[in-house]
């Protein structure tokens, strides 16, 4: 299935997150990731803060199986495996030299903070860009 990438609740803001986007476009057991902004996103005079939520669904395969119902009839079922789970997708993550190990991760979520001083032109200060992204796992419970 090819990738479906749902940025319709996402503002556009953060380079590392759009970076994300484009590296799990690539990896093959990705099928859809949908793109939140969080409730946590701040502005003020000398920092903006970003935050982000990734959730990832990952491609499935079909297998049949065989098996016995009341000890001695013969049957099938079917069964769908995720090709992918979230700590692989986070071993493959980490070997991508421009996104690299998350700062935090367990069995439910990846999270990467990213940090930058930004100048603009014609301006004597900066202010720092901080962004945070989660990934998730699709279908899974949103923690709070």
């Amino acid at each position: 299935m090819p990738f479906e990438p749902d940025t319709s609740a996402w503002s556009g803001e953060g380079t590392f997150t759009q970076l994300l986007i484009d590296r799990l476009s690539g990896i093959a057991g990705v099928r859809l990731v949908r793109v939140e902004d969080a409730p946590a996103t701040r502005s003020d005079a000398d920092y903006n803060f970003i935050s982000n939520e990734l959730f990832v669904a990952f491609a499935t395969t079909d297998r049949q199986e065989r098996f016995k119902r009341f000890g001695w009839l013969p049957g099938r079922r079917t069964l769908t495996e995720k090709a992918m789970t979230l700590a692989g997708l986070e071993v493959l993550l980490t070997a991508m030299a421009d996104v690299g190990a998350p700062d935090y991760g367990d069995e439910g979520m990846l999270q990467y903070l990213r940090s930058e001083r930004i100048v603009p032109p014609y301006q004597t200060r900066g202010y720092k860009l901080v962004e945070l992204v989660r990934i998730y796992e699709a279908g899974t419970q949103r923690r709070s």
